[in-house]
């Protein structure tokens, strides 16, 4: 019997594991100029695909692949706290993934697959419909287990833990229009996600009820960058109130608007999402919805273990409750 391993056909064939994966899972995605080299490559080195996709598959490592965005943000590194802590309970080993913005998400999946994890954890938000059903179908196709924690999907066959961000939407506007604001805005992102598409939904819904205008600007969640679209765009606006879609973008509005004279909240009420750390190292205090992001990589972690061990699971969308903090920035 060979001895040659996937590393081995790789190395040999000129590509990558995540091709290699690709040849034997999904031959159809792969140009049929590197599927023939592959598939040469594999039987002269006696490497069999059989075996080694059932392996890439089914094999218990007792590790699991947690996939993110970006490791620096607040909400990202608590989430990995609750994960951490229940997989050190069930003796499992977790393995990061970065995927950034200038990577293709699908192509990165494969070489997390050829890693053999036993099950993956999707922490990235940032993430649309197109996105998640690419996903969801790559992890299906190859057998592996998956729980997207904090992400937002109308599927209701893909395993999602998160809160209810129309509704959280919604409050946290209410909350603003009850203390006689009017011109309110929501700082949302450039790029549109499916996370940031259900807190637009609540923020004018809310408007809406109340007979305001709903008025979404949208900008960076690099405060590099926004701070200069805040600089920009508000220098000549009417503006009373503003929610962020990230506490940090929030704050680096609130900054702006303090930089030119504008009071918090006496003249402007400002309000985040995440309650993350930049609401409490913000002067004045943050208020923001509290997204309980370490109960939420807890509670996916442990969602994750039923679906490996093939257990019987009752609700595979589990939406976990949220809850508005006041703090200083608002009346």
């Amino acid at each position: 019997m060979s001895n040659a391993t996937i590393y081995d056909v790789a190395g040999a064939a000129g590509v990558s594991l995540a091709t290699v994966s690709r040849v034997l899972n999904n031959p159809e995605k792969v140009k049929e100029e590197t599927r023939l080299r592959v598939l040469k490559v594999i039987k002269e080195l006696g490497y069999r695909p059989n075996v080694i996709a059932r392996g890439l598959a089914s094999r218990k490592t007792t590790t699991v692949g947690v996939v993110i965005s970006d490791i620096t943000r607040a909400s990202v590194a608590e989430m990995l706290g609750g994960i951490s802590d229940i997989a050190q309970n069930y003796k499992y080993s977790i393995k990061l993934f970065a995927i950034r913005e200038d990577m293709d998400p699908i192509d990165t999946l494969y070489d997390i697959i050829a890693e053999q994890v036993d099950g993956v954890l999707y922490l990235n938000d940032e993430l649309n419909d197109r996105l998640v059903g690419e996903i969801k179908k790559t992890f299906k196709d190859n057998n592996i287990p998956f729980v997207f924690a904090n992400v937002v999907s109308n599927d209701p066959d893909v395993p999602t833990v998160s809160i209810d961000y129309e509704k959280a939407g919604y409050e946290i506007t209410k909350l603003l229009i009850n203390d006689h604001r009017e011109s309110i805005y929501l700082l949302s992102t450039a790029r549109k996600y499916s996370v940031n598409d259900e807190k637009e939904k609540g923020y004018v819904r809310a408007m809406n009820e109340a007979g305001l205008e709903p008025k979404i600007f949208r900008t960076s969640g690099d405060t590099n960058v926004n701070r200069h679209h805040f600089q920009a765009f508000f220098s000549d606006k009417k503006i009373d109130a503003a929610i962020g879609v990230r506490d940090s973008i929030a704050v680096s509005f609130m900054n702006i608007a303090m930089d030119a004279n504008h009071t918090v909240p006496e003249k402007l009420a400002v309000a985040g999402f995440q309650n993350t750390k930049y609401a409490l190292l913000s002067r004045p205090n943050l208020t923001s919805i509290d997204v309980p992001v370490y109960d939420i990589g807890a509670v996916a972690m442990r969602l994750l273990t039923k679906l490996m061990n093939e257990k019987d699971v009752d609700n595979i969308r589990i939406i976990l409750p949220h809850y508005i903090v006041k703090r200083q920035s608002t009346r």
